[in-house]
Protein backbone atom coordinates (compact mmCIF):
# COMPACT_ATOMS: atom_id res chain seq x y z
CA UNK A 1 0.00 0.00 0.00
CA UNK A 2 1.94 3.48 -1.22
CA UNK A 3 2.51 6.31 0.92
CA UNK A 4 1.81 9.01 -1.27
CA UNK A 5 5.62 11.35 -0.82
CA UNK A 6 3.41 14.28 -1.60
CA UNK A 7 1.63 13.83 1.77
CA UNK A 8 4.59 13.35 3.34
CA UNK A 9 5.96 16.90 2.25
CA UNK A 10 2.28 18.05 3.13
CA UNK A 11 2.97 16.66 6.53
CA UNK A 12 6.42 18.34 6.91
CA UNK A 13 5.04 21.62 5.67
CA UNK A 14 2.32 21.45 8.58
CA UNK A 15 4.40 21.06 10.71
CA UNK A 16 6.79 24.00 9.67
CA UNK A 17 3.36 25.86 9.90
CA UNK A 18 3.61 24.84 13.65
CA UNK A 19 6.56 25.85 14.73
CA UNK A 20 7.60 29.05 12.58
CA UNK A 21 3.70 30.20 11.74
CA UNK A 22 4.02 33.20 9.55
CA UNK A 23 2.76 36.66 11.70
CA UNK A 24 2.80 40.26 11.48
CA UNK A 25 3.81 41.27 7.75
CA UNK A 26 5.14 37.14 6.86
CA UNK A 27 1.52 37.28 7.00
CA UNK A 28 0.18 39.39 4.66
CA UNK A 29 3.25 38.25 2.47
CA UNK A 30 2.25 34.82 3.00
CA UNK A 31 -1.14 35.24 1.89
CA UNK A 32 -1.21 37.30 -0.90
CA UNK A 33 1.48 34.65 -2.57
CA UNK A 34 -0.60 32.17 -1.30
CA UNK A 35 -3.81 34.30 -3.58
CA UNK A 36 -1.73 34.57 -6.71
CA UNK A 37 -0.34 30.72 -6.23
CA UNK A 38 -4.20 29.40 -6.69
CA UNK A 39 -4.90 31.74 -9.52
CA UNK A 40 -1.66 29.92 -11.00
CA UNK A 41 -2.38 26.87 -10.24
CA UNK A 42 -6.24 27.23 -12.20
CA UNK A 43 -5.13 29.01 -14.85
CA UNK A 44 -2.65 26.21 -15.09
CA UNK A 45 -5.63 23.64 -14.87
CA UNK A 46 -7.65 25.80 -17.37
CA UNK A 47 -4.76 25.28 -20.13
CA UNK A 48 -4.03 21.32 -19.44
CA UNK A 49 -7.49 20.22 -19.45
CA UNK A 50 -9.45 19.09 -22.90
CA UNK A 51 -12.66 20.37 -23.55
CA UNK A 52 -12.73 18.98 -26.91
CA UNK A 53 -11.80 15.53 -24.84
CA UNK A 54 -14.57 15.93 -22.33
CA UNK A 55 -17.49 16.83 -25.28
CA UNK A 56 -16.20 13.58 -26.89
CA UNK A 57 -17.03 11.62 -23.56
CA UNK A 58 -20.50 12.88 -24.24
CA UNK A 59 -20.99 9.75 -26.20
CA UNK A 60 -20.76 7.76 -22.68
CA UNK A 61 -23.17 9.84 -20.54
CA UNK A 62 -24.75 7.59 -18.50
CA UNK A 63 -21.18 6.60 -17.34
CA UNK A 64 -20.53 10.11 -16.63
CA UNK A 65 -23.72 11.24 -15.48
CA UNK A 66 -23.45 8.14 -12.67
CA UNK A 67 -20.24 9.56 -11.43
CA UNK A 68 -21.07 13.12 -11.23
CA UNK A 69 -23.78 12.01 -9.57
CA UNK A 70 -22.19 9.75 -7.01
CA UNK A 71 -18.93 12.77 -6.82
CA UNK A 72 -21.82 15.72 -6.33
CA UNK A 73 -25.24 13.75 -4.76
CA UNK A 74 -24.41 10.43 -2.52
CA UNK A 75 -20.97 11.90 -1.21
CA UNK A 76 -23.17 15.35 -0.26
CA UNK A 77 -26.03 13.20 1.21
CA UNK A 78 -23.37 10.98 2.92
CA UNK A 79 -21.41 14.18 4.31
CA UNK A 80 -25.09 15.42 5.73
CA UNK A 81 -24.90 12.26 7.38
CA UNK A 82 -22.28 12.54 9.75
CA UNK A 83 -24.03 15.82 11.60
CA UNK A 84 -25.32 12.95 13.70
CA UNK A 85 -21.92 12.60 15.34
CA UNK A 86 -21.26 16.18 16.28
CA UNK A 87 -20.00 16.09 19.64
CA UNK A 88 -20.05 12.88 20.20
CA UNK A 89 -17.11 11.61 17.68
CA UNK A 90 -16.74 14.97 15.33
CA UNK A 91 -16.54 18.70 16.96
CA UNK A 92 -18.39 20.88 14.22
CA UNK A 93 -15.19 22.27 12.59
CA UNK A 94 -14.15 19.01 12.15
CA UNK A 95 -17.63 18.01 10.50
CA UNK A 96 -17.78 21.19 8.08
CA UNK A 97 -14.17 20.03 6.67
CA UNK A 98 -15.11 16.58 6.68
CA UNK A 99 -18.69 17.70 4.66
CA UNK A 100 -16.63 20.39 2.72
CA UNK A 101 -14.45 17.19 1.36
CA UNK A 102 -17.44 15.60 -0.05
CA UNK A 103 -17.87 18.44 -2.08
CA UNK A 104 -14.72 18.01 -3.73
CA UNK A 105 -15.03 16.88 -7.14
CA UNK A 106 -12.97 13.77 -8.20
CA UNK A 107 -9.11 13.07 -9.53
CA UNK A 108 -8.28 12.90 -12.68
CA UNK A 109 -4.57 11.84 -12.66
CA UNK A 110 -4.95 8.71 -10.06
CA UNK A 111 -7.99 7.75 -11.13
CA UNK A 112 -6.64 6.80 -14.70
CA UNK A 113 -3.68 5.28 -13.41
CA UNK A 114 -5.83 3.17 -11.04
CA UNK A 115 -8.58 2.26 -13.85
CA UNK A 116 -5.30 1.62 -16.18
CA UNK A 117 -3.71 -1.16 -13.46
CA UNK A 118 -7.47 -2.66 -12.85
CA UNK A 119 -7.71 -2.87 -16.92
CA UNK A 120 -10.69 -0.79 -16.93
CA UNK A 121 -11.99 1.55 -19.66
CA UNK A 122 -9.24 4.44 -19.42
CA UNK A 123 -10.54 6.63 -22.14
CA UNK A 124 -13.98 6.71 -20.41
CA UNK A 125 -11.49 7.64 -16.92
CA UNK A 126 -10.14 10.27 -18.82
CA UNK A 127 -13.62 11.68 -20.04
CA UNK A 128 -15.11 11.23 -16.24
CA UNK A 129 -12.24 13.11 -14.31
CA UNK A 130 -12.23 15.71 -16.73
CA UNK A 131 -16.17 16.36 -16.69
CA UNK A 132 -15.43 16.19 -12.82
CA UNK A 133 -13.87 19.09 -12.74
CA UNK A 134 -15.12 21.25 -14.75
CA UNK A 135 -18.55 20.73 -13.05
CA UNK A 136 -16.58 21.08 -9.48
CA UNK A 137 -15.24 24.58 -10.23
CA UNK A 138 -19.43 26.21 -10.39
CA UNK A 139 -20.44 22.92 -8.46
CA UNK A 140 -18.52 22.72 -5.17
CA UNK A 141 -18.96 26.64 -4.42
CA UNK A 142 -22.53 26.70 -5.20
CA UNK A 143 -22.83 23.75 -2.79
CA UNK A 144 -20.66 24.66 -0.14
CA UNK A 145 -22.57 28.00 -0.13
CA UNK A 146 -25.74 25.75 0.21
CA UNK A 147 -25.06 23.23 2.88
CA UNK A 148 -21.87 25.23 4.86
CA UNK A 149 -23.30 29.13 4.30
CA UNK A 150 -25.10 28.99 7.79
CA UNK A 151 -22.44 27.25 9.55
CA UNK A 152 -20.71 29.36 12.53
CA UNK A 153 -17.57 30.18 11.80
CA UNK A 154 -17.20 27.99 8.32
CA UNK A 155 -17.77 29.15 5.04
CA UNK A 156 -19.79 32.47 4.21
CA UNK A 157 -22.60 32.58 0.83
CA UNK A 158 -20.20 36.01 -0.31
CA UNK A 159 -17.21 33.98 -0.61
CA UNK A 160 -18.72 32.78 -4.11
CA UNK A 161 -17.98 35.84 -5.37
CA UNK A 162 -14.40 35.15 -4.87
CA UNK A 163 -14.21 31.60 -6.07
CA UNK A 164 -15.51 33.54 -9.25
CA UNK A 165 -12.34 35.96 -8.86
CA UNK A 166 -9.82 33.56 -8.02
CA UNK A 167 -10.43 29.98 -9.31
CA UNK A 168 -13.61 30.35 -11.72
CA UNK A 169 -11.78 33.54 -14.22
CA UNK A 170 -7.88 32.21 -13.91
CA UNK A 171 -9.75 28.65 -14.89
CA UNK A 172 -11.61 30.42 -18.08
CA UNK A 173 -8.11 32.41 -18.96
CA UNK A 174 -6.39 28.93 -19.35
CA UNK A 175 -8.84 27.35 -21.61
CA UNK A 176 -9.15 30.36 -23.53
CA UNK A 177 -5.50 30.42 -24.47
CA UNK A 178 -5.19 26.33 -24.38
CA UNK A 179 -5.11 26.38 -28.06
CA UNK A 180 -1.71 28.67 -27.90
CA UNK A 181 -0.29 27.58 -24.58
CA UNK A 182 -1.17 23.40 -24.58
CA UNK A 183 2.09 22.84 -26.17
CA UNK A 184 4.19 24.83 -24.14
CA UNK A 185 2.42 23.24 -20.94
CA UNK A 186 2.41 19.76 -22.21
CA UNK A 187 6.15 19.82 -23.17
CA UNK A 188 7.01 21.35 -19.84
CA UNK A 189 4.76 19.29 -17.52
CA UNK A 190 7.31 18.56 -15.47
CA UNK A 191 8.53 21.50 -14.43
CA UNK A 192 4.83 23.22 -14.23
CA UNK A 193 4.42 20.11 -11.91
CA UNK A 194 6.89 21.13 -9.36
CA UNK A 195 4.74 24.49 -9.54
CA UNK A 196 1.35 22.92 -8.92
CA UNK A 197 2.90 21.09 -5.67
CA UNK A 198 5.19 24.07 -4.48
CA UNK A 199 1.41 26.55 -4.95
CA UNK A 200 -0.32 23.80 -3.21
CA UNK A 201 2.35 23.66 -0.49
CA UNK A 202 2.25 27.80 -0.01
CA UNK A 203 -1.20 27.54 0.51
CA UNK A 204 -1.37 24.83 3.11
CA UNK A 205 1.42 26.77 5.03
CA UNK A 206 -0.44 29.68 4.72
CA UNK A 207 -3.63 28.54 6.25
CA UNK A 208 -2.06 26.01 8.86
CA UNK A 209 0.23 29.27 9.88
CA UNK A 210 -3.25 31.18 10.38
CA UNK A 211 -4.98 28.29 12.12
CA UNK A 212 -1.72 28.65 14.53
CA UNK A 213 -1.99 32.34 14.75
CA UNK A 214 -5.93 31.79 15.32
CA UNK A 215 -5.43 29.08 18.12
CA UNK A 216 -7.55 26.65 16.44
CA UNK A 217 -5.71 23.78 16.36
CA UNK A 218 -6.56 23.36 20.64
CA UNK A 219 -9.58 21.96 19.48
CA UNK A 220 -8.35 18.62 17.78
CA UNK A 221 -7.42 15.89 20.47
CA UNK A 222 -5.81 12.74 19.75
CA UNK A 223 -9.47 11.21 20.72
CA UNK A 224 -11.17 13.37 18.27
CA UNK A 225 -8.42 12.73 15.18
CA UNK A 226 -8.92 8.52 15.22
CA UNK A 227 -12.75 9.81 15.29
CA UNK A 228 -12.44 11.35 12.23
CA UNK A 229 -10.19 8.89 10.60
CA UNK A 230 -12.76 5.90 11.31
CA UNK A 231 -15.61 8.23 10.07
CA UNK A 232 -13.53 8.72 6.37
CA UNK A 233 -12.85 5.13 6.47
CA UNK A 234 -16.48 4.44 6.61
CA UNK A 235 -17.51 6.68 4.23
CA UNK A 236 -14.53 5.68 1.61
CA UNK A 237 -15.85 1.97 2.31
CA UNK A 238 -20.12 2.98 1.73
CA UNK A 239 -18.44 4.60 -1.46
CA UNK A 240 -16.68 1.82 -2.73
CA UNK A 241 -19.03 -0.91 -1.89
CA UNK A 242 -21.93 2.10 -3.79
CA UNK A 243 -20.30 2.72 -7.14
CA UNK A 244 -19.03 -0.98 -7.62
CA UNK A 245 -22.26 -2.93 -6.48
CA UNK A 246 -24.39 0.25 -8.32
CA UNK A 247 -22.73 0.27 -11.36
CA UNK A 248 -23.83 -3.40 -11.33
CA UNK A 249 -27.18 -2.68 -11.03
CA UNK A 250 -26.94 0.07 -13.58
CA UNK A 251 -25.88 -2.75 -15.74
CA UNK A 252 -22.30 -1.29 -17.13
CA UNK A 253 -19.77 -3.96 -17.98
CA UNK A 254 -16.58 -5.07 -15.90
CA UNK A 255 -14.32 -2.04 -17.78
CA UNK A 256 -17.00 0.72 -16.49
CA UNK A 257 -17.87 -0.77 -13.25
CA UNK A 258 -14.18 -0.07 -12.84
CA UNK A 259 -14.16 3.84 -14.02
CA UNK A 260 -17.51 4.40 -11.85
CA UNK A 261 -16.26 3.04 -8.88
CA UNK A 262 -12.21 4.63 -9.15
CA UNK A 263 -13.77 8.19 -10.34
CA UNK A 264 -17.02 8.08 -7.92
CA UNK A 265 -15.18 7.38 -4.82
CA UNK A 266 -12.32 10.25 -4.72
CA UNK A 267 -11.75 13.28 -4.19
CA UNK A 268 -8.87 15.33 -5.27
CA UNK A 269 -6.91 16.60 -3.26
CA UNK A 270 -5.30 19.75 -5.39
CA UNK A 271 -8.47 20.97 -6.17
CA UNK A 272 -10.13 20.89 -2.93
CA UNK A 273 -6.72 22.10 -1.18
CA UNK A 274 -6.85 26.04 -2.82
CA UNK A 275 -10.94 25.56 -3.06
CA UNK A 276 -10.63 25.28 0.96
CA UNK A 277 -7.95 28.37 1.09
CA UNK A 278 -10.70 30.66 -0.16
CA UNK A 279 -13.33 29.41 1.11
CA UNK A 280 -13.08 29.22 4.70
CA UNK A 281 -10.15 31.70 5.42
CA UNK A 282 -8.40 31.14 9.06
CA UNK A 283 -10.83 27.96 9.64
CA UNK A 284 -9.10 26.55 6.49
CA UNK A 285 -6.22 24.05 8.10
CA UNK A 286 -9.13 22.09 9.92
CA UNK A 287 -11.05 21.95 6.57
CA UNK A 288 -8.55 20.36 4.96
CA UNK A 289 -7.65 18.36 7.48
CA UNK A 290 -10.15 15.73 6.72
CA UNK A 291 -9.24 16.11 2.71
CA UNK A 292 -5.57 15.12 3.61
CA UNK A 293 -6.34 12.49 5.27
CA UNK A 294 -8.94 10.98 2.93
CA UNK A 295 -6.47 11.52 0.46
CA UNK A 296 -4.04 9.13 1.25
CA UNK A 297 -6.63 6.88 2.36
CA UNK A 298 -8.14 6.59 -0.63
CA UNK A 299 -4.75 6.08 -2.62
CA UNK A 300 -3.60 3.29 -0.22
CA UNK A 301 -7.32 0.98 -0.50
CA UNK A 302 -7.79 1.58 -4.58
CA UNK A 303 -4.44 0.52 -5.05
CA UNK A 304 -4.95 -2.76 -3.47
CA UNK A 305 -8.13 -2.96 -5.28
CA UNK A 306 -6.69 -1.59 -8.89
CA UNK A 307 -4.31 -4.50 -8.13
CA UNK A 308 -6.79 -7.17 -7.15
CA UNK A 309 -8.78 -6.00 -10.30
CA UNK A 310 -6.27 -6.58 -12.81
CA UNK A 311 -6.51 -10.07 -12.11
CA UNK A 312 -9.89 -10.47 -13.09
CA UNK A 313 -10.70 -12.99 -15.53
CA UNK A 314 -11.16 -11.07 -19.04
CA UNK A 315 -14.35 -12.25 -19.78
CA UNK A 316 -16.07 -11.74 -16.28
CA UNK A 317 -19.17 -9.57 -16.29
CA UNK A 318 -20.08 -9.12 -20.08
CA UNK A 319 -22.96 -7.05 -19.39
CA UNK A 320 -23.73 -3.98 -21.84
CA UNK A 321 -25.41 -0.89 -21.12
CA UNK A 322 -29.47 -1.06 -21.88
CA UNK A 323 -30.41 -0.37 -25.95
CA UNK A 324 -26.46 -1.12 -26.60
CA UNK A 325 -25.59 -3.82 -28.48
CA UNK A 326 -22.71 -5.61 -26.31
CA UNK A 327 -20.59 -6.68 -29.36
CA UNK A 328 -20.71 -3.45 -31.02
CA UNK A 329 -19.97 -0.85 -28.07
CA UNK A 330 -16.89 1.44 -28.38
CA UNK A 331 -14.62 3.09 -26.03
CA UNK A 332 -14.96 6.47 -25.56
CA UNK A 333 -12.50 8.56 -27.71
CA UNK A 334 -11.30 4.97 -29.24
CA UNK A 335 -12.54 3.24 -32.29
CA UNK A 336 -12.34 0.20 -30.75
CA UNK A 337 -13.09 -2.35 -28.15
CA UNK A 338 -12.45 -1.09 -24.35
CA UNK A 339 -12.02 -4.86 -23.29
Amino acid sequence: MPVDPYILLLLGTVGLAALLPARGMGAEVASGASTAAIAILFFLYGIRLSTREALDGLKHWRLHLTVLACTFLVFPVLGLATRGLVPVLLTDPLYQGLLFLTLVPSTIQSSIAFTSIARGNVPAAICAGSFSSLAGIVLTPLLAASLLGSAAGGFAADSVLEIVLHLLVPFVAGQSLRRWLGGFVARHKRVLGLVDRGSILLVVYTAFSEGMVEGIWHQVSPARLAGLLGVEAVLLAVMLALTWYGAKALRFDREDRIVVQFAGSKKSLAAGLPMASVLFGPQASLAVLPLMLFHQMQLMVCAVIAKRRSRDPVEEDPVSAPGSDAGSRTAVGTGTRSR
